[in-house]
């Protein structure tokens, strides 16, 4: 009977079944949640009016995440011309819930600019030119648009900085957007779109924000019209998580693309899908 004991307790402890077995543990995740950038605008009747918001950034970690927990990413999509973008979110259970809010949409003249992310610029008008504000830690706000003898529009606001006022008859200057490291793989973020030209005296061109491009999974903000880049609709988003790839189970869907860094491995998601811890 000794000798059954040993050997049924070696068993159980080479298959991880015994108590203090070295099983799988639990392990830190970190994500990056960025939503789509709201849309500016694109009409050519009109060259002052607003561009858009980019959309929100939240960046963090999940701390000893259990084995078996399904997380959920949903990235949004970027706004269509004067619409807010799509708010992105990463759920699982057990988990709170992170959700990015799509970026601000672009002011039309006597239509109001968006809140958002990062909160759209405003139309040139006298009467309804007021920026859109972002939400605290994910962006920031828009630019007034102007209106009186130099009607320019105003500029989004991005994650890295507010949209830059500019001088009368001059579409306003976007936010910049955040360069990321590491989750981010150095790229930036969420800039926001730049301002219409002025239609009366200067009327030169609003710049967009510094690190704003033309590209999906930016959660950019699209520009007003009369901008030198862009066709006034924002970029979507995309969410991200960093894994000890020792830890790495390898079961996902959504076909997100999948490398290393380091001792991690990193998924980036641009359309729904999950990960299996």
């Amino acid at each position: 009977m000794p000798r059954l004991a040993l050997a049924s307790n070696i068993s159980a402890k080479a298959f991880g079944f015994g108590a203090g077995a070295g099983g799988p543990q639990p392990y830190d995740i970190e994500y990056l949640v960025v939503a789509g950038g709201g849309g500016g605008t694109t009409r050519t009747d009109d060259y002052y009016l607003g561009g858009a918001g980019g959309g929100g950034v939240l960046q963090a970690s999940y701390s000893a995440v259990a084995i078996g927990v399904t997380l959920t990413a949903t990235p949004g999509g970027g706004g269509a011309v004067v619409t807010i973008g799509g708010s992105s979110t990463l759920s699982g259970s057990g988990l709170s819930t992170i959700t990015s809010t799509g970026g601000g949409k672009g002011g039309l003249i006597n239509a109001a600019a968006g809140n958002g992310g990062s909160g759209g610029g405003g139309g040139g008008d006298d009467t309804s030119g007021a920026k859109g504000t972002g939400i605290a830690g994910q962006g920031n706000d828009g630019t007034d648009g102007q209106g009186g003898g130099g009607l320019a529009g105003g500029a989004g606001g991005g994650k890295g900085g507010a949209g830059v006022t500019a001088a009368s008859g001059a579409g306003a200057v976007g936010g910049a957007g955040s360069t990321i490291s590491g989750i981010g793989g150095g790229l930036s973020y969420s800039a926001g779109g730049g301002g219409g030209k002025g239609y009366y005296g200067a009327a030169t061109t609003g710049a967009n924000g510094a690190g704003w491009a033309a590209t999906a999974n930016t959660g950019n903000g699209g520009p007003g019209h009369g901008t030198s880049v862009g066709d006034g609709i924002g970029e979507s988003g995309i969410v991200v998580l960093k894994v000890p790839t020792a830890s790495y189970s390898g079961t996902t869907t959504g076909s997100p693309a999948v490398s290393t860094s380091g001792s991690d491995t990193i998924m980036r998601f641009t359309g729904t899908g999950t990960y299996t811890t």
